[in-house]
């Protein structure tokens, strides 16, 4: 007789099982990659902040895509609790865009970090208390799933690298590359839900 596999804590499918489980685990994520920066040196630091940027943009643009366009429509206060959060976003996608102009060696490379990583942390905290709960609570497991769905095909198709090598050298530097990054992330996002 076999037996059935019942999840377990670290199977990344009990944990995405819906978009709020999901964007949950991306802020865990998030915050273990802030730790990787901080406590890495030359390359290292580099790499990882390369994944910190990577998915900050995913996590960010699936949330303006998906969680929040369902905030607005279903939820009570909903355009209001969008807007705050979308304002969290812009203050820390600025520092984002200084602190892709420095090395990881400059000397102010970290306290533009650790500012960010404070922006980060006070909107993860805004989402888990006003904006999470009352998702769960305003639909059914089916389209928590569904947003999930989208969210994880988003990050699957996302660019690893801010610069694609398609799109010209004067548009990446126009947009630089963080920003190249997230419009690249918003059509992976699109593609994902179909709407691209």
């Amino acid at each position: 007789m076999s037996e059935l596999h019942t999840p377990q804590a670290g199977d990344d499918h009990a944990k995405d099982i819906d978009v709020v489980a999901l964007l949950m685990r991306q802020h865990g994520d998030i915050r273990n990659l802030f730790d990787e920066v901080e406590a890495g040196t030359g390359e290292e630091r580099r790499d990882a902040f390369r994944r910190l940027v990577r998915l900050l943009a995913v996590h960010e643009t699936a949330e303006e895509e998906v969680v929040h366009p369902f905030t607005r429509h279903y939820l009570p206060g909903g355009k209001q609790i969008v807007e705050d959060r979308l304002a969290e976003e812009k203050a820390a996608k600025e520092t984002l865009a200084t602190l892709d102009e420095l090395d990881t060696g400059d000397p102010k490379f970290m306290p533009q970090l650790l500012k960010l990583r404070t922006d980060v942390q006070e909107h993860a905290r805004a989402e888990e208390r006003y904006e999470f709960p009352h998702i769960r609570r305003s639909t059914d497991a089916t389209n928590l799933a569904a947003m999930a769905k989208a969210i994880k095909a988003a990050e699957a198709m996302a660019p690893t690298r801010p610069h694609p090598g398609v799109e010209s050298g004067a548009a990446n530097v126009a947009l630089g590359p963080v920003a190249a990054l997230m419009d690249r992330t918003k059509d992976a996002v699109r593609k994902a839900m179909g709407k691209g």
